[in-house]
C-alpha cells in the first residue's frame, strides 16, 4: 500500500466497530502542516501522540484527528485544545484496558 493512506483496523472483529488509523502524510493533509509543525504540536501538547501500528510504523485515529481540527475551527484557545488532547488520550487509554480485560 503506497504511504499517506488510511488504514482501517477493527478494533472489534465481530462486531462493526471500525477504527481508522492515518498515516502520517495524511495527518499532514487534512490538518495543512507541515511535518516540523506538526511534531511540535505534540510536543507542545497541542496535538495526540501517535499510536504504534508496526515495529516502524505509527499513526493517529482518524477521530481524534478530526475532534481537533473541528476545535481548531471552532476557535477553541490552547488551553481548551491541551485539555481536549488530554481527554482524548485519556479514552484512548480507557479503551486501551477495556480490550485488554
Amino acid at each position: 500500500m503506497p504511504r499517506g493512506y488510511a488504514v482501517t483496523y477493527r478494533s472489534n472483529p465481530i462486531g462493526t466497530d471500525m477504527t481508522t488509523i492515518l498515516r502520517l502524510p495524511a495527518v499532514l493533509r487534512e490538518r495543512a502542516r507541515s511535518r516540523s509543525a506538526h511534531y511540535l504540536d505534540i510536543q507542545q501538547g497541542l496535538f495526540t501522540h501517535p499510536v504504534q501500528i508496526g515495529l516502524r510504523a505509527v499513526g493517529w485515529p482518524a477521530s481524534e484527528v478530526a475532534a481537533l481540527n473541528t476545535a481548531r475551527i471552532a476557535g477553541n484557545t490552547e488551553s481548551e485544545i491541551r485539555e481536549l488532547v488530554a481527554k482524548l488520550e485519556a479514552a484512548r487509554k480507557s479503551a486501551a484496558l477495556g480490550v485488554a480485560a
